[in-house]
């Protein structure tokens, strides 16, 4: 992820999670559940799961974490339920839109103009499908 993104290899990418799933993933400090849904917070990525989400967790063992409830964003819960039924883990990637030394993609223009710029082969707009030809 670093490496499409051009940047240095130490810099962490976050994990979005389902809500109802993340304190079986992170130290919840005794909760039953985690609410983080904006990203403030660094919980330890628990023992066991921390070798099946490697890109997420910090050398130190922390992950600034994201939860999504459905009721918070359907798509995206949606797609860490398919994708957690897939593989077993409910857990994604979470890094901003941008390139090395750019703003953060606020449009479906900057992100095209990203896109053509950066190594990704395909690119999702809403329901639209933006693929790079050879």
């Amino acid at each position: 992820m670093n490496e499409l993104k051009d940047r240095e290899d130490f810099r962490p990418v976050a994990p979005v999670v389902l809500a109802e799933r993340a304190h079986e993933w992170f130290d919840s400090r005794g909760k039953a559940r985690i609410e983080a849904p904006f990203m403030l917070f660094v919980f330890d990525v628990l023992p066991d799961k921390a070798q099946l989400i490697p890109a997420v967790r910090h050398t130190d063992g922390t992950a600034r974490v994201q939860t999504v409830s459905a009721a918070q964003n359907r798509l995206l819960h949606e797609l860490l339920t398919e994708f957690e039924g897939h593989t077993g883990v409910p857990v994604l990637v979470n890094t901003s839109f941008n390139t090395r030394g750019e703003p953060v993609v606020c449009s479906p223009r900057d992100a095209l103009e990203s896109f053509w710029t950066s190594p990704l082969d395909a690119l999702f707009i809403g329901s639209y499908l933006v693929e790079k030809t050879s």
